[in-house]
């Protein structure tokens, strides 16, 4: 008997292959007994399938572990929905890097067997959340897994703004903006711009400047659960953004105050009980494999 009954299904709509997985999936899932659920949008590009239908922000409360099928983006897509709900989530990946969608859509069974079984491995990631306000008032909200970024938005144009820690000043910055990353989106965005690759285990974020006028402005890695203010400088004559994993963009203000700051609860990520992060930056990275004694 399997430890999962039902099973939340969210994939990526952009690609014809994806709902050939899709549809192995959902056999491979009723061979086993067990209830494929799947995301509205993804029901609608399989009209006639008759299965049960959840709207995406409703499907964690409806399964005891989601899944989610398509690349990293899909991934942190469905993390943000569904990060309210104490539910695991699996990856198959149909995308290209993978940090996050670690199980084949070519082996999927032999890799999922062991998984209803109750053989996997379990991490908890944590993510974080941004508020901001404007004049003391709240002007907009968002949650990522991966990353919050603050940049210039459709702009060229340098950024300039203050950096408190814990209610003390750190630094005054003029560059494209900052990116604060987790130790899930240490291997993304931030990694592209020079950050430190943190393992996931760790409580800890990565302030990364993004291309500072100053080139002894460096990346800082700083407790998780320190508390992060961005004061945007009222001389900025732009309006930046804020992106949330890169999906979900806030416009910002001269003026505003960006609060930065650990999402209560974490995302559960299931993997197959081999897992190992460092064959997945060998692999995803181009690190070099195999050593000599």
């Amino acid at each position: 008997m399997s430890l999962f009954r039902r099973v939340g299904i969210i994939a990526r709509l952009d690609k014809p292959q994806i709902l050939d997985t899709v549809k192995r999936l959902m056999d491979y899932l009723e061979e086993k007994q067990i209830a494929p659920v799947l995301e509205s949008d993804l029901a609608t590009m399989m009209p006639g399938v008759k299965v049960d239908i959840s709207l995406l922000k409703e499907l964690g409360k409806k399964c005891d572990l989601v899944m989610v099928i398509g690349g990293d983006g899909s991934f942190l897509g469905a993390a943000r929905a569904i990060c309210g709900f104490d539910v695991p989530v699996v990856g198959v990946n149909r995308g290209t890097l993978g940090f996050l969608t670690d199980i084949s859509p070519t082996n999927f069974r032999e890799e999922l067997d062991p998984i209803f079984a109750g053989e996997y491995l379990e991490e908890k990631r944590f993510m974080i959340e941004a508020k901001i306000k404007r004049q003391n008032r709240p002007s907009g909200e968002g949650v990522a897994l991966n990353d919050l970024v603050l940049h210039p938005g459709k702009s060229a144009r340098m950024i300039r703004f203050d950096l408190f820690i814990d209610d003390q000043f750190v630094m005054n910055q003029k560059s494209d903006g900052l990116i604060v990353a987790t130790p899930t989106g240490s291997t993304a965005y931030a990694l592209s711009a020079g950050g430190p690759i943190i393992l996931p285990k760790l409580d800890a974020l990565v302030l990364v400047p993004m291309h500072p006028h100053t080139l002894s402005n460096r990346p800082i890695v700083i407790d998780a659960n320190a508390k992060i203010r961005i004061v945007v400088c009222e001389s900025n004559l732009t309006y930046p953004s804020v992106s949330c994993d890169g999906q979900l963009n806030i416009t910002a203000a001269p003026g505003d105050e960006i609060h930065i700051t650990r999402k209560e609860g974490a995302i559960r990520l299931i993997h197959p009980k081999n897992h190992d992060f460092y064959d997945v930056c060998r692999n995803k990275l181009g690190w070099q494999t195999g050593y000599t004694n």
